[in-house]
């Protein structure tokens, strides 16, 4: 029997926190996508694929050492295949190795125990901020802005 879609996400948790990025992408889809709404700087707002999602995260452990999930709310909507989830997560950022703490609420759609849709919404000064970027993600949106 295929996985709900809070089975999907809690197991992309599991493996988030295990940093085996590799299956996290295996629970996307085919030709499923992922979006980044908030994205800035050089983040892609949107993934299609599970080629270019399993690409985008290849990286993320390098980057980010997530080490706790300590809340996690499951929010069920009129679709059965469709949730919202609100979490947080705590760890170190590699390149600066200070602690931090992330807050996201993420839409996530789910046929057949594969991710078809994830929308996730996280705040890019928060990002930046922890991983010791900000000055580069300013640049970026200063020279945004300028063309």
């Amino acid at each position: 029997m295929p996985r709900t879609p809070e089975e999907t996400f809690r197991q992309l948790l599991d493996l988030l926190l295990t940093k085996d990025m590799d299956a996290v992408a295996s629970l996307w889809a085919e030709h499923g996508s992922a979006e980044f709404p908030f994205a800035a700087g050089d983040s892609p707002q949107r993934l299609a694929g599970r080629a270019e999602v399993r690409d985008y995260l290849a990286g993320y452990p390098e980057l980010m050492d997530v080490r706790a999930i300590p809340a996690v709310t499951v929010h069920h909507t009129e679709r059965p295949d469709t949730i919202v989830v609100e979490f947080t997560a705590h760890g170190r950022t590699r390149r600066t190795g200070e602690s931090y703490r992330l807050d996201y609420i993420t839409v996530i759609t789910v046929l057949d125990g594969r991710i078809t849709h994830y929308r996730d919404y996280w705040n890019p000064l928060a990002v930046a901020s922890a991983a010791g970027t900000l000055p580069e993600l300013l640049d970026s949106l200063r020279s945004r802005a300028a063309r």
